[in-house]
């Protein structure tokens, strides 16, 4: 499965980028997200509640990003376990572009997932992902411009 998207969040680049590496307004933002422990600059480990169709699962997984890029362009991979429900893992490439007083962040993710979860169908998993991607989204546009108002 693969999504990609683009949105434009009205802050500076590097306020996305230092928001987007923070664990406090990322619990904030991800679905469901119950924990989120960084344990170095690169390596977070996260708890998350999901409900897709008849499937609810708590996963737990750590997730890997890649600095080398910054501030322009990061990427993260992770894995996490869901018990019965199955497993899920992928990863995410995003670029930051500075657009005056706003910022344009794109997107490009891909998922795999097994066991319960992937015997619900492609076209439920798709549009669960996409609800939740752009529930993450429009969280983080919202915290974001919230700062810039304060």
């Amino acid at each position: 499965m693969e999504l990609a998207d683009e949105i434009i969040i009205n802050a500076p680049k590097d306020r996305v980028y230092a928001a987007l590496n923070d664990p406090d307004v990322l619990q904030k933002c991800i679905p469901g997200c119950e924990e989120l422990v960084q344990h170095s600059e690169t390596e977070l480990e996260a708890k998350v509640v999901l409900k897709v169709g008849p499937v609810k699962a708590r996963f737990s997984g750590d997730v890997q990003l890649d600095k080398s890029g910054a501030p322009d362009a990061f990427s993260l991979t992770g894995q996490g376990n869901g018990g019965t429900a199955g497993n899920a893992k992928g990863g995410a490439d995003v670029t930051l572009t500075a657009a005056g007083d706003t910022t344009i962040l794109r997107y490009e993710a891909k998922a795999a997932i097994s066991g319960k979860l992937a015997q619900l169908g492609s076209r439920l998993i798709q549009s669960t992902a996409k609800k939740l991607a752009a529930k993450f989204f429009k969280s983080f546009q919202d915290i974001m411009e919230e700062d810039a108002v304060s």
